[in-house]
């Protein structure tokens, strides 16, 4: 229970963000940048027993969608107050107008209940955040994409919609930074909606994929469309529908700057069209994406290709072959072996999927249970949707000798 207006104030502002002490730690910190902010401390501001700093108070109000001199004037006026060790006998009337304002400013955010919508509503909304807290945001966004290799999709979730709920706060006062905040703010989104996706939830997934590509409207910025249609993709009820995706997808990513993602979705495109058999779009697209990749440099382009490394076009090439049954499979496979070497990433569970299907394919069997043994640990250290796709289509290529490997991988993809 608060103890002051103003210890107040901030539990009030964190229950109409509709947050939990612990998350609103995580926006906090997500704003300054810093992990410093814990539940701990949250819990002590709301009880009174300290008032945050002006710095810190700044971090808060941004996380919160408010103006830093709003909330700090707050602030001075709680530490006076402090000072007289007791509340004057009437209510001044400015304390009034000050708690009015900032009851105003949370009013949107309450009604809206789900990140996305939060999100859809500060699109709509006013400005005016520094261009130091404006980047901060925007370069959390781009470490989380890279994060994403490195973490489970469970521990990734309340990392990424922390933020969003952060950005979204900081939306509404976002001046001369909105299409920097708002861009990072789709590709936030996009990637929220990647993790729910992985977490068995289309409908969650679907609303996010939407807002991004509200973000990639209201910015005019069409690869965070592409970024939407190439996840969208992997939840498509047919290798068709999917393809159909890809193709708009493959069009919002023409042009300079966009070589990395164009790669990932023209060979996407070709995995998609080798599943549905038709081996000549297939080929196709793979050229294509190959042909890209030697224009791209997947570390300064979009902040979401991180991924798409060189490792990851081998799994691409690996999974096409591999569905067609070509006879390039085996240098391919050869190919990734040596790129790999000894140092097998831990976080490229569907590179380490892909390439011990297609080395068992390929009869190489020896080289090919070291890389099931490999997926195999990868794959339950870090599990994931497309992981136990790939773990069924291992199990399907052991041989007999291998049956409890087979046997804990069908059970993984079950």
């Amino acid at each position: 229970m608060a103890t002051d207006e103003f210890a107040e104030l901030l539990l009030r502002l964190r229950k109409d963000a509709g947050r939990t002490q612990e998350e609103q730690a995580a926006a906090i910190n997500a704003v300054s940048g810093r992990d410093t902010m814990t539940r701990r401390e949250i819990n002590r501001y709301e009880h009174g027993e300290n008032i945050p700093t002006n710095h810190t108070l700044a971090h808060i109000a941004v996380a919160c969608g408010l103006s830093p001199e709003d909330l700090q004037r707050e602030a001075t006026a709680a530490r006076a107050r402090r000072r007289k060790s007791a509340r004057p006998e009437g209510e001044d009337q400015d304390d009034v107008k000050r708690r009015t304002l900032l009851g105003g400013a949370v009013v949107g955010a309450a009604a809206a209940t789900e990140p996305w919508e939060r999100l859809a509503h500060a699109l709509s909304r006013g400005k005016e955040i520094d261009a130091k807290s404006a980047a901060t945001l925007v370069d959390r966004a781009s470490a989380l994409h890279v994060r994403e290799g490195h973490l489970t999709a469970r521990e990734l979730q309340s990392e990424v919609e922390s933020h969003l709920d952060a950005i979204t706060a900081a939306l509404p006062r976002s001046g001369q930074n909105e299409r920097a905040l708002t861009i990072a703010a789709g590709e936030t989104a996009a990637l929220a909606g990647w993790v729910a996706w992985d977490l068995g939830d289309q409908a969650r997934a679907h609303a996010y994929y939407e807002v991004t590509t509200d973000c990639a409207k209201d910015t005019g910025h069409a690869p965070l469309r592409a970024l939407a249609l190439a996840y969208a993709s992997y939840g498509a009820a047919t290798p068709e529908k999917a393809a159909a995706l890809l193709a708009q997808a493959a069009k919002d990513v023409r042009g300079p700057g966009n070589a990395a993602a164009a790669a990932w979705i023209y060979g996407r495109l070709a995995e998609e069209a080798a599943s549905a058999g038709d081996d000549k779009n297939a080929l196709r697209a793979l050229d294509r994406a190959r042909f890209a990749y030697d224009f791209a440099d997947h570390t300064n382009e979009q902040a979401w290709v991180r991924f798409v490394t060189p490792y990851r076009m081998d799994s691409l090439a690996l999974s096409v072959y591999g569905q067609l049954g070509r006879q390039e499979l085996a240098e391919t496979a050869d190919q990734a072996v040596n790129r790999l070497g000894r140092e097998l990433p831990d976080s490229g569970v569907v590179v380490l999927g892909d390439l011990a299907t297609a080395l068992l394919r390929g009869g190489d069997v020896d080289q090919g249970v070291y890389v099931s043994r490999q997926f195999a640990a990868a794959s339950e250290a870090r599990p994931t949707t497309m992981g136990r796709a790939r773990a069924q289509a291992v199990a399907a290529q052991l041989p007999g000798s291998e049956r409890e490997l087979a046997r804990h991988l069908q059970q993984f993809a079950a």
